[in-house]
């Protein structure tokens, strides 16, 4: 096998230009010191926020420190990430860290002193002070959180307990990353080799049926054997978000978390209502993935093995520009043209290199260019990573472009819209392009795949945290063998008769990291719905919602997400957005049954 190549060994065309962040590292140490010296500027604006002069003074300050220590974050981070082995970088992100933890410290005092004031106040500063205009999203969104904000002492006594309050999340991350092992199972080769997370998920593509029952057998078998200890550290986890949310006076810990995002709960029950409304359709890919497959029962460990068989499809990185540059045509000339610096400029960092992170990603800082992190390897699920992590470049490159820096930060409920919009508009294109039976299937299977995992599990997940936190919240008492109960029946319920659960599957709550992050994963179903309905609209109407999109991707923080997407065509408070992109699952899914058919 083939060495990797070493960082200096990759032509200088095919990295990414950090440069346009810091032209040398003496630039980076210029400003991590200029940050340091700024926080005693910080410190003496306590107490000080007694005038809309003031308030203004503080926020410029702020955001120019801030400012900063995004740039130099972004810079040490991404450097590291080139070679993971590179000493100087690890320390240039230690230090950024160490310097981030100091700064947050030295301005801690500032949202309590907003919150410490009158919003009827604030809002004849804003008036009174143009300047003070670009900030009025900013402290709105403070100010909206009076309510369930507590009296100076309890505020402290509720902070000096956040790092106890971790507790759950961490033990649970230090025992599923590090502590807990795995027995060895057998390979596709027939070779015994110890069972890890990476291992489990290629084990479960595997061809041979037998590695994907014995890798999930042995990875269940495992987590049930700690089911108690498992049991108590997600209940805790529980607990604790039903403490917080009492605390600051809200309903119950969904509140609490949608509350972040000024996200009404029903946007979150809607989501659940709607997919249980069209639960037949997943029935139907359980029935055609059987079918595909020629298997008589369907299992668990059967889900994710390809329904047809990989094509072996290879593209260089000019076809794969070419083809997304074809895909994404309908967004129009501005997008096309600005998202052509991509290649020319020194956004992308196309290839895998000794030491260098895996995976793919877009970061960047204000002020700069987006950039994007890639492994190439030529698969066609290359080519949809490249058009996918544009999709965030592109998100970032026009906030940056449209706002000001304390405007300039989308959240994460808008953040896999742009990203899953260019996958689809993709995909439409390469469908259009594409006859031979084979192929279509492959491509429709791909993105079958990609409804099934982020739309139909994720929503499973979060109906799962909503009963689990609802009992909790009611006063239930519940144990390891209550969470796989519940856990079974979603899965019963959303896979259908033709599929064989497992009773294995009931412990997978236990391996959920995102559980202790709560109320999170219903973001990716929801960005998923609402790009796949943004597609159709740019579709179907052309200029119109190609306008009404620039503007939502160039809108960057400056709203609450929901309005956001509202304004763009999407309102994820009403059912039309996950109806409208259930209706393109089921126009693939009914392509995909017609090949099984006639042609494959």
């Amino acid at each position: 096998m083939a060495q990797l190549q070493k960082r200096d060994e990759i032509a200088s065309e095919l990295k990414w230009r950090l440069e346009d962040i810091y032209s040398t590292n003496e630039e980076w140490e210029a400003d991590l010191k200029k940050i340091k010296e700024s926080q005693q500027s910080i410190l003496d604006l306590r107490g000080t926020i007694t005038s809309g002069e003031n308030l203004l003074k503080a926020l410029q300050l702020l955001d120019e420190v801030a400012f900063l220590m995004d740039k130099v974050i972004t810079y040490s981070f991404m450097r590291k990430d080139e070679d993971n082995a590179n000493s100087l970088y690890q320390g240039y992100a230690g230090s950024a860290m160490a310097v981030a933890a100091e700064l947050n410290a030295a301005q801690s005092f500032f949202v309590p002193e907003i919150l410490s004031l009158e919003p009827e106040m604030v809002k004849k500063w804003i008036e009174e002070i143009p300047a003070l205009k670009v900030y009025e999203h900013y402290l709105e969104n403070i100010l909206r959180k009076k309510a369930h904000t507590l009296p100076a002492e309890l505020e402290e006594l509720l902070a000096s307990a956040g790092e106890m309050a971790q507790a759950p999340r961490n033990i649970f991350n230090m025992f599923n990353d590090a502590d807990l092992k795995f027995p060895e199972v057998k390979n596709d080769a027939g070779e015994m080799v110890e069972l890890t997370h990476g291992r489990y998920g290629q084990l479960l593509e595997s061809q041979n049926r037998d590695v994907r029952q014995g890798a999930f057998e042995a990875l269940y078998n495992t987590y049930t054997a700690w089911k108690n200890t498992l049991g108590e550290t997600y209940t805790a986890a529980v607990k604790k978000e039903r403490f917080f949310s009492k605390a600051r006076k809200y309903g119950s810990s969904l509140e609490a978390a949608l509350h972040e995002d000024n996200v009404d709960p029903q946007v979150y029950t809607n989501l659940i209502t709607s997919i249980h409304d069209h639960l037949p359709l997943m029935h139907r890919y359980v029935r055609l993935r059987k079918k595909l497959l020629g298997l008589e029962e369907l299992h668990m460990y059967d889900i994710y093995v390809p329904m047809v068989a990989d094509e072996d499809m290879k593209f260089s990185r000019d076809e794969a520009v070419e083809m997304v540059q074809a895909g994404l045509h309908p967004l129009g000339k501005e997008y096309l043209d600005d998202m052509h610096s991509s290649f020319t400029d020194g956004w992308i960092d196309w290839l895998e290199n000794r030491g260098k992170t895996s995976g793919a990603y877009s970061w960047g800082c204000y002020g700069t260019h987006p950039y994007v992190l890639l492994n190439y390897q030529g698969t066609l699920n290359d080519v949809f990573t490249l058009a996918h992590e544009l999709g965030h470049a592109m998100h970032s490159f026009y906030s940056y472009k449209d706002q000001e820096f304390v405007n300039a930060h989308y959240k994460i409920f808008v953040a896999e819209v742009a990203s899953t919009l260019n996958e689809a508009l993709l995909m439409d294109h390469l469908l259009k392009t594409t006859t031979e039976p084979r192929k279509r299937a492959y491509l429709i299977n791909h993105f079958l795949e990609q409804f099934r995992g982020t739309v139909f599990r994720q929503t499973m997940f979060a109906e799962f945290e909503m009963i689990v936190h609802g009992r909790v919240g009611a006063g239930e008492s519940l144990t390891s063998e209550k969470l796989s109960a519940i856990y079974y029946d979603l899965n019963k319920k959303y896979y259908g008769e033709d599929m064989v659960v497992d009773e294995a599957i009931a412990m997978e709550w236990a391996r959920i990291p995102h559980f202790y992050r709560p109320f999170y994963v219903y973001k990716y179903a929801t960005g998923f719905s609402a790009a796949i309905s943004l597609s159709q609209q740019i579709l179907d109407e052309g200029a119109p919602a190609v306008q009404r999109y620039r503007e939502f991707l160039g809108s960057g923080g400056s709203d609450y997400p929901v309005n956001q997407l509202r304004k763009a065509g999407v309102d994820m408070s009403k059912p039309e957005p996950i109806v409208q992109a259930m209706a393109v699952f089921e126009e693939f899914l009914t392509e995909l049954e017609n090949l099984a058919d006639t042609e494959l």
